[in-house]
């Protein structure tokens, strides 16, 4: 673990994740060295199986927040997301909104330019395909194109699709999205019986809403937020769809959330990751998410 000494010490932040043993270090790049395992490509298509390896994409839109209240042009969303994939983050995620609060336009095209240069790494864009989304999807192209029922005002995605209600609406946005090369996640409560409904529009993945097990975390709860968690997961499964999650995960409850959820094929961290990086820097934050799912992963073989 001789990667280890690039962080901070003591290391509380990395919580339950230092139970496990973490492997040997990869170099990636002059200055940044990262665990072995987060160097492995997920992969755009469908899911081949459980046991592969858990993805970290990183959601860089409170790095805008930050910029956008000055006119300084700092911090920069695109060094962030640089310094993130460079410490072996396997993609960026963005969610566009309206409004603009965040993530503006020309932060999407210069992401998706950057992205250029990381052929194995992904590019996520997250919105509501009824405001402005669709758009950024016609002209970027990106690897994954994550649907979230958000209203234009709304503070923060708090739910996801129902069906068959959203179905007739989504169904010809999926189709051109695949049309054009996008693979489509939805963002979905962890309802079992809606997975195949999902699958059934056209979805070729989906998206956890992970928010009520981080509130569940340390309560009496949590074990039983983790088994819908997993029930919801094997749902998908069994649909033939592939699993992403996100909301609130955190240095916390990452690794028990990809212990007990098997088959997740990508997490999607932002607030927690990045309210992290503002003490540990982006290289030491992304290294200790990764060591989270790779405690995780550890721990469910040898369980």
């Amino acid at each position: 673990m001789a990667w280890l000494g690039l962080l901070p010490d003591p290391l509380p932040f990395l919580g339950d994740c230092m139970t496990n043993s973490v492997p040997d270090p990869v170099s990636v790049s002059d200055s940044v060295s990262v665990p072995a395992s987060a160097a492995v490509f997920q992969g755009a298509g469908q899911p081949t199986g459980a046991a592969l390896r858990t993805a970290l994409s990183v959601n860089v839109n409170k790095v805008a927040l930050l910029r956008n209240t000055r006119h300084l042009g700092i911090p920069s969303v695109v060094r962030a997301a640089e310094r993130c994939l460079q410490a072996g983050a396997q993609g960026i995620t963005v969610h566009p909104r309206p409004d603009a609060r965040h993530i503006r336009a020309d932060d999407v095209f210069a992401l998706a330019e950057l992205l250029k240069a990381w052929p194995v790494c992904e590019y996520n864009i997250e919105g509501n395909p009824s405001h402005n989304l669709m758009e950024f999807i016609r002209q970027v192209r990106p690897h994954q194109a994550t649907f979230v029922p958000d209203s234009e005002d709304q503070f923060t995605s708090d739910h996801g699709w129902s069906f068959p209600q959203d179905a007739e609406r989504l169904a010809p946005l999926i189709a051109e999205c695949k049309q054009l090369g996008v693979r489509v996640s939805l963002f979905m409560d962890p309802v079992p019986e809606q997975m195949a409904a999902a699958r059934d529009v056209g979805a070729d993945r989906v998206e956890l809403y992970t928010e009520p097990y981080a509130a569940a975390w340390g309560t009496p709860q949590q074990a039983e937020e983790l088994k819908r968690y997993a029930a919801a997961t094997q749902a998908a499964l069994d649909a033939g769809l592939g699993v992403n999650a996100g909301h609130d995960l955190n240095r916390d409850n990452l690794a028990a959330f990809v212990r007990e959820v098997p088959g997740v094929l990508e997490v999607s961290i932002g607030h927690a990751l990045i309210a992290d990086a503002l003490e540990l820097g982006y290289a030491a934050t992304v290294q200790a998410y990764q060591a989270c799912i790779d405690a995780g992963f550890a721990a469910e073989k040898n369980s």
